[in-house]
């Protein structure tokens, strides 16, 4: 009837049977008379459990089992027969690299099994949110999404899924999901936003580069320089920011051959790279395993190539404030279990970096002969 599906991740319990929730309360009713071990839960169903700071702003949902012929147990306003999924757009939704991370490929492992035939019920509702990523959704789900936050309704269905399965950071382990791989969510992407499906087709045509541009923190400082060396070897160069609507972002990135940018969720934008597009990622100092872990083992999952720029001391804006023998340069690591908060502000929101023109070169001319290959 109940069936715990988490892990470190994430929250997820599947429910079959007579299923009430009444969005207001923020509970949902298994109605049976039918004795369980346990007779409640309690869960966040949003897929960044390790988080304090994210799950702090997720609403907590009750799950309870329930007779239904006692007075307690509220009867249904509206009854389905299509299961629905709930999930939560709090935490850190707003930031692109969290948007994918902690709900798109959650849900779209989660979603995916009902063939479109699946209602979706969000808590946490953003109407901005749910409009930015509508394309996605309605490709998920045939029916309008539904906000749960203030529904005084008691909406029932034979099936639930709370929570969504998630397994890594922007990615799938198909080790644990074999139907599926991060090479057939980028088609899924192409396929919702209409982007082209092809290969890179060698230099057939002058390859064009895009530099992701970042204003706020962990500016590439010297990136028009960067654009004009780029342009000598041979690249058709764009430098810009990234936008906030998605299909206008999808079909512009989805235009390169190869994707430039410092560390930061700019790069989630590689989703809508075509096949075989090559990423560059420029790895401040400090974010090593961060860079590892966010943005080199996906794109490699999603049959892009990879390409890595570390910063080195002199390339960094902390040179000029602290020494070359600080801890800050000699124990990164160190700074990180002293605790994130630290190291975030530190690495991250006042960290800037100014590449080395003659050894970003090599790069360039790596990412060249991997794009006319």
């Amino acid at each position: 009837m109940i069936q715990n599906l988490s892990n470190s991740r994430s929250q997820v319990y599947e429910i079959n049977g007579d299923i009430r929730i009444h969005g207001n309360s923020s509970t949902i009713f298994i109605a049976t008379t039918q004795q369980l071990k346990k007779t409640s839960w309690s869960i966040k169903p949003y897929a960044r459990n390790i988080d304090r700071v994210a799950m702090g702003k997720v609403r907590n949902l009750k799950i309870i089992n329930q007779n239904p012929n006692t007075d307690t147990t509220p009867p249904c306003s509206q009854s389905f027969n299509d299961p629905a999924v709930v999930f939560s757009v709090g935490g850190y939704t707003g930031n692109p690299f969290h948007d994918f991370t902690d709900v798109l490929i959650p849900l779209y492992l989660t979603s995916q099994q009902f063939n479109t035939t699946v209602i979706f019920l969000v808590a946490d509702h953003h109407s901005w949110w749910t409009s930015k990523y509508r394309l996605i959704l309605n490709m998920l789900s045939k029916y309008d999404v539904v906000n749960i936050d203030n529904v005084n309704e008691v909406l029932c269905f034979p099936r639930m899924i709370v929570g969504l399965k998630s397994h890594k950071e922007f990615g799938i382990d198909q080790s644990i999901s074999p139907n599926y791989s991060m090479t057939d969510f980028t088609k899924f992407l192409r396929s919702t936003y209409s982007l082209d499906t092809g290969l890179i087709d060698g230099c057939s045509r002058r390859p064009r580069l895009l530099i992701v541009s970042r204003k706020k923190t962990r500016h590439l400082t010297n990136e028009l320089d960067v654009a004009k060396l780029a342009r000598s070897i041979g690249f058709d160069v764009t430098v810009r920011e990234m936008g906030w609507q998605v299909s206008l972002v999808s079909k512009f990135v989805n235009s390169f051959d190869v994707m430039v940018a410092v560390h930061g969720a700019g790069i989630t934008n590689m989703v809508y790279l075509p096949e075989n597009a090559v990423v560059i990622q420029i790895v401040p100092l400090g974010l090593e395993i961060l860079s590892k872990q966010y943005f080199e083992i996906p794109s490699k999952d999603m049959n892009l190539r990879y390409l890595e720029y570390k910063v080195s001391v002199k390339e960094s804006s902390l040179i000029e404030k602290y020494g070359v023998e600080n801890e800050v340069f000699k124990n990164p690591s160190g700074l990180h279990k002293k605790g994130w908060h630290g190291f975030r502000s530190l690495y991250l929101d006042n960290q800037d970096v100014s590449v080395d023109l003659i050894r970003f070169r090599k790069t360039l001319l790596e990412a060249m002969e991997l794009v006319c290959s």
